[in-house]
């Protein structure tokens, strides 16, 4: 396997890291309003799709997805594909959203579809082991699953040299007080 354990452990130093980690105030966060429309290019939070496919996403948020680059993870795909498997097909409104899903995931272009390789998956699962140990979040609540998608993401951006958009506050914060190498946009709905 690819992954360089002993690098990942000099980069992101889990085990020297003691500290509880806490949300930090709103004004130390970057969010879409401030953020003029053309700049650098992003990596989407399933958040995104989520809220512009349900028609709440903040207007800050639909001009950034409209004049910035766009890349993707195939971590929102899967997170985004669950429905298929999920939702009860002898449910009257199952057959539409599941179009709409449908046409949103043909509308990504192969290349800006990116899946984690070996490092990135290492790399996320030291990540979201230290959120998860930093935040005491209680244990057996999906919160260690939910870090480890959060970190897969966050740390393919840093890849991709991109920036997160996510409306995911409290999660992606705890990760980027971690690294905050890697840029981070939030929004509200």
């Amino acid at each position: 396997m690819a992954f360089d354990l002993r690098n990942a452990l000099r980069s992101l130093k889990p085990q020297a890291r003691t500290a509880e980690l806490e949300r930090r105030a709103d004004s130390a966060l970057s969010w879409a309003g401030d953020e003029p429309p053309v700049g650098g290019v992003l990596l989407l939070d399933t958040s995104v799709y989520l809220d512009v496919l349900q028609g709440r996403s903040p207007e800050a948020v639909d001009e950034l997805l409209s004049y910035r680059l766009c890349h993707h993870s195939a971590v929102c795909l899967a997170e985004v594909t669950h429905v298929f498997g999920r939702l009860d097909p002898a449910h009257a409104t199952t057959k539409a959203v599941l179009k709409v899903i449908e046409d949103t995931i043909e509308d990504i272009p192969a290349h800006r579809l990116h899946a984690p390789d070996a490092t990135a998956w290492g790399r996320a699962g030291m990540l979201a082991g230290l959120s998860f140990r930093l935040t005491q979040l209680p244990t057996g609540q999906g919160h260690e699953r939910r870090f480890l998608n959060d970190a897969l993401i966050f740390h393919q951006a840093a890849l991709l040299g991109a920036t997160v958009l996510t409306d995911n506050i409290r999660d992606f914060d705890y990760l980027n007080q971690l690294v905050p190498s890697v840029r981070v946009i939030f929004y509200r709905c």
